[in-house]
């Protein structure tokens, strides 16, 4: 006889709109036959994010989409750190050129500030916090943590993924992250390994 407090999740809500992380995250969750929506279907607004670093800020988001949908929620907070500007753009990665910020901006300005560097001289990394929270007064929220180390280069390549992508050179592989195929970059990006720790941590949060 199941109890009737055994509730078995199936659906989360991801405390964001993007598009790409959606895709990413329902490919990489759909082994678990839990379906993640936006929480645009929900009408949730974006949650001020207020934090000083990645795991502030995610856990900002995830307990905003939790409260307001009544869902589980899932956030993540990532971004690029790069070492010659001292961490930066770092938690401001994603509005790095502003509050009319798009990747294309971001990127421009970017190459701007490193303008004339050598490559030894433009080693960064791509930071991810993954957040799970069950419910909006969730006590002990999921906590997974990724790194991708690597390069700025001083052009775009690659026409796939987002963000900082084509100008982020993983020197192992000789190639951008937009230059790899999905299936290559959800396994070895800074999202990718956190959300395999998720894979491996959620399964008793998911009842």
């Amino acid at each position: 006889m199941q109890h009737s407090d055994t509730i078995v999740i199936n659906q989360i809500v991801l405390a964001s709109g993007n598009k790409g992380k959606l895709k990413e995250f329902n490919q990489i969750l759909k082994a678990l036959q839990v379906e993640v929506l936006p929480q645009s279907d929900f009408n949730v607004s974006d949650a001020d994010e207020t934090g000083l670093s990645f795991v502030e800020n995610a856990i900002l988001k995830a307990r905003h989409a939790a409260e307001i949908t009544g869902l589980p929620a899932l956030a993540d907070d990532s971004g690029l750190e790069v070492d010659a500007l001292q961490g930066a753009p770092g938690i401001y990665s994603a509005r790095f050129s502003g509050s009319e910020a798009t990747d294309e901006k971001n990127n421009a300005l970017l190459l701007e500030k490193l303008h004339g560097l050598p490559p030894e001289q433009r080693s960064a990394r791509f930071r991810c916090v993954l957040v799970f929270m069950r419910h909006a007064q969730d006590p002990t929220p999921l906590i997974c943590q990724g790194t991708w180390e690597g390069e700025i280069l001083t052009s775009a390549q690659g026409e796939n993924g987002f963000g900082y992508d084509p100008l982020f050179w993983i020197p192992e592989l000789q190639k951008s992250s937009a230059q790899l195929p999905a299936e290559q970059k959800n396994l070895l990006s800074h999202r990718g390994q956190a959300v395999t720790l998720l894979k491996q941590s959620i399964t008793p949060y998911l009842k």
